[in-house]
């Protein structure tokens, strides 16, 4: 069946519809990673997205139970150059045709996603549409203009409720604005007591769980589409450890003063180089996010760059001067990409015991 992506400036691209039969609407960007289109396609930080593959053959290794990053896929429609019907892998379950069937989401293969790509390098990203409807297309571009973009994501796409992963390490609570299962991955193998909470959680009951540390998770959208959890993170700031990895980054950035800033096309795939400033080490890292911190928006906040994109040389991670706090814009847990990063979840782990030691001492004197 023929298919469609038609972007808002009407740029019309023709391919092969698979996934569902269905019109789907969404912020149209673009990912470079080599492999890991599972991963890509069950974080849900791409809620509300179209996701381009530029790598050109997608689902030669079919879908297996194991590399899911959340329960359900959230995007919105996937674009590839090749799509592989007959996948060939001992780990495979099913195929990427079945699986975005399953959950409705429309596919489109066979058209120039190079092209694709460098429009929206070049324009920045766009509104789009998947559809197999044969209406004119000034019709559709007419239909796709007055949409907007969602800016809910974050509750579409959080836990509804508090749960547990038990262990007998410090106990973290996680802040779900659309945590991927990577980010418990590294905490319950380092034997973390876990406890995950809703983006809405307030400073009071984070405080009645009586944690060790507190992680901000990734997710999707604008962060200040979240004012709530900013005002929570600047209520609770300096009492506990706080890691915050993405988005999670971002709105500690806003709690502490500092501005975001969206970007003209983001970061997406697993291939991003990134200085760690006071090493002077370079790591490749995994990445997905539309916006960034202001760097000049941190005159007069007590952060500290720690971390810078070798790219185009946006933050990549801050520390608070005064308080055990420090993020990244990153995925440290990878999945799909690099492990590099993974020694942050420790230094996370170490700065949760020197709080605890320093407590423990404060009690005694």
């Amino acid at each position: 069946m023929r298919a469609r992506l038609i972007l808002e400036d009407g740029t019309e691209f023709i391919g092969t519809a698979f996934g569902a039969t269905k019109e789907s609407y969404g912020e149209v960007v673009f990912n470079t990673g080599l492999t890991g289109y599972q991963e890509v396609l069950s974080d849900p930080s791409y809620c509300g997205q179209i996701v381009t593959m530029t790598y050109p053959l997608i689902g030669n290794y079919g879908i297996n139970r194991d590399d899911f990053e959340a329960v359900r896929p959230y995007i919105h429609g996937f674009v590839v150059r090749e799509h592989c019907e007959a996948p060939s892998n001992w780990r495979n379950t099913n195929t990427l045709d079945e699986l975005l069937k399953t959950y409705e989401i429309p596919g489109i293969a066979g058209i120039d996603t190079r092209m694709l790509t460098r429009k929206i390098r070049y324009h920045g990203t766009m509104k789009g549409m998947i559809t197999t409807s044969e209406a004119p297309l000034a019709e559709l571009v007419a239909a796709l203009n007055g949409t907007t973009l969602m800016t809910d994501q974050v509750p579409r796409v959080s836990t509804k409720s508090v749960f547990s992963c038990p262990g007998t390490g410090h106990r973290v609570v996680l802040v779900d604005f659309g945590a991927k299962h990577g980010i418990l991955r590294e905490l319950t193998k380092r034997n973390c007591d876990v406890v995950v909470v809703p983006y809405n959680v307030t400073a009071e009951e984070i405080r009645l769980i009586q944690p060790d540390g507190i992680l901000l998770s990734n997710g999707p959208g604008d962060p200040k589409d979240v004012p709530q959890a900013v005002e929570m993170i600047r209520e609770i700031l300096g009492e506990y450890p706080l890691f915050g990895i993405c988005l999670g980054h971002q709105l500690f950035a806003l709690a502490s003063g500092a501005d975001t800033t969206k970007m003209k096309f983001g970061h997406r795939g697993g291939n991003h180089p990134v200085k760690e400033l006071p090493t002077g080490r370079t790591y490749i890292t995994s990445q997905n996010h539309s916006y960034a911190v202001k760097e000049d928006s941190l005159a007069g906040t007590e952060l500290e760059v720690t971390h810078i994109a070798l790219n185009d040389g946006t933050i990549e991670g801050v520390r608070h001067a005064a308080k055990n706090a420090f993020s990244v814009q990153y995925h440290p847990e990878a999945a799909p990409g690099p492990y590099d990063s993974g020694y942050l979840f420790d230094q996370f782990l170490a700065m949760m015991e020197t709080a605890k030691e320093e407590k423990t001492h404060a009690k005694t004197r």
